[in-house]
């Protein structure tokens, strides 16, 4: 009896991200950019070009009076569940 299973993950979208980013930190600005296929061939790509690199660029109220290391540890902590889904990095732009 064969007991293994495959199991798909879905590679990160920009939809995605952006669902997550706006339940957490209610963003008054969001941009979310999939750069992924600029960074074809390099570390943590992948071969759909796509789910792997991106740019956040976000505004939030629940960043007054936060440090710029501070709104950049929301952001991350918002977006964690997405590492294991393919997500490899994170460029953020906390406006």
């Amino acid at each position: 009896m064969n007991t293994e299973t495959t199991v798909t993950i879905a590679l990160p979208t920009t939809a995605s991200l952006e669902a997550a980013l706006r339940e957490a930190l209610q963003p008054t600005s969001l941009e979310v950019l999939d750069e992924s296929a600029s960074h074809a061939g390099h570390s943590g790509a992948n071969a759909e070009g796509y789910g792997t690199h991106f740019r956040v660029r976000i505004a939030s109220p629940l960043f007054d009076g936060k440090s710029r290391l501070a709104r950049h540890r929301l952001v991350y902590h918002s977006l964690e569940n997405f590492i294991a889904q393919g997500l490899h990095a994170i460029a953020i732009e906390t406006l």
